[in-house]
């Protein structure tokens, strides 16, 4: 399994959703960068389960920081976070063994894996496992701020209703980062969660898409062809479970739009490149321009939910029914956006230190 990310600065995720722990291995991230264990419970918080709109399980997701990180500070070398799994019930998972769950990798899993996989709660293909990932992006998180760049995720729709776009991005993303919900429009906010809520009474479940935006970026980061800042941060952010889709600036809109309307014209000032629209979100021939890096992913309805559902069993691949028990999010979207944030520093780490250098981020 292909479990690592990353070409100078590399993550590493394991373990599986009901085993002993799961974590990260941050590695090739520069010495010398605070590790404030307030910051990273702080994130760990905004990926938690903690009202009604997500499952019941509750874990405490307490972090422990065993290599890399001596005096409060990054070591250069390999930094391993494990998180202890405590709150799980893996009873209700024991029909799952046979019966492929829709919309899950428990039938993809068997065809790759010959049943040996951990089907429990998912195993490691749960969304469980992006806890080490947003451990190891709290780091790197920390690392971009202390060199003017900043990211923020939003709720851009849920269930239908769509907050409203990003305006003064500084503002805004700096409001984001404290939100357990993170709306820009409040108003927006009680109406996607009035339809989590009701999709969840039904026994059913909602998707949604997040908004991102990356500002203090220096132009000139990137590495055409086949490492383009796009290149990278899609293929990282495919590997979150539940993302479908990943656009970038104006995404599948510029399709329909003419020259020009989609291009990004170019002004000046004060000697600083400047531009009036951003539809190629910030990023041109695969490499930064300056202009915030702007981009949508989509994310789909949890596959957990509570109607019966045909499906087959796996080991006679005859038809038979489901009826998934056990506790399950009605929406993972506000629980997502944290990792997006996570992943897409990692990515942008990566790129800055193959860029620049490793000390670079220090």
């Amino acid at each position: 399994m292909k479990n690592t990310f990353g070409s100078s600065v590399s993550v590493t995720v394991f373990g599986e959703s009901h085993g002993e722990a799961i974590g990260a291995v941050l590695d090739g991230i520069a010495p010398g960068i605070a590790v404030d264990d307030g910051f990273i419970a702080h994130q760990m918080k905004l990926r938690q389960s903690v009202s009604a709109l997500s499952t019941a399980r509750r874990e405490a997701d307490k972090v422990r920081i065993v290599s890399g990180v001596f005096n409060g500070k990054t070591t250069g070398t390999p930094i391993t976070f494990i998180i202890e799994n405590q709150d799980t019930r893996s009873k209700d998972y024991g029909e799952l063994a046979y019966k492929a769950r829709p919309g899950h990798a428990d039938f993809s899993a068997q065809m790759k894996y010959h049943g040996f996989q951990d089907f429990r709660g998912g195993g490691h293909f749960s969304g469980r496992i992006t806890a080490g990932v947003v451990a190891a992006g709290a780091v790197a998180i920390s690392a971009l701020r202390n060199k003017g760049i900043a990211i923020g995720t939003h709720i851009l729709s849920c269930g239908g209703v769509f907050d409203r776009p990003f305006g003064d991005m500084e503002s805004d993303i700096a409001k984001l980062n404290d939100m357990e919900f993170a709306v820009l429009d409040s108003q927006k906010a009680e109406e996607m969660q009035a339809a989590i809520t009701a999709a969840k009474n039904d026994g059913d479940s909602v998707g949604g898409r997040l908004e991102t935006a990356v500002i203090g970026l220096p132009a000139g980061v990137g590495e055409p062809w086949f490492d383009t800042v796009e290149s990278l941060l899609a293929h990282a952010l495919f590997g979150i479970p539940a993302v479908k889709g990943v656009e970038f600036g104006a995404g599948f809109a510029a399709a329909d739009m003419l020259g020009s309307q989609c291009n990004d014209c170019f002004g000046s000032e004060n000697g600083v490149p400047v531009s009036e629209t951003n539809n190629n979100g910030g990023i041109l021939g695969g490499i930064t321009t300056g202009l915030p890096v702007v981009f949508r992913v989509a994310v789909k309805p949890t596959p957990s939910i509570y109607k019966e559902q045909q499906t087959i069993d796996i080991n006679t691949m005859e038809n038979t029914t489901l009826q998934i028990k056990g506790r399950h999010d009605p929406a993972i979207v506000h629980r997502a956006r944290v990792v997006v944030d996570s992943i897409t520093a990692l990515v942008v780490c990566d790129q800055l230190a193959m860029r620049f250098g490793t000390d670079w981020l220090k």
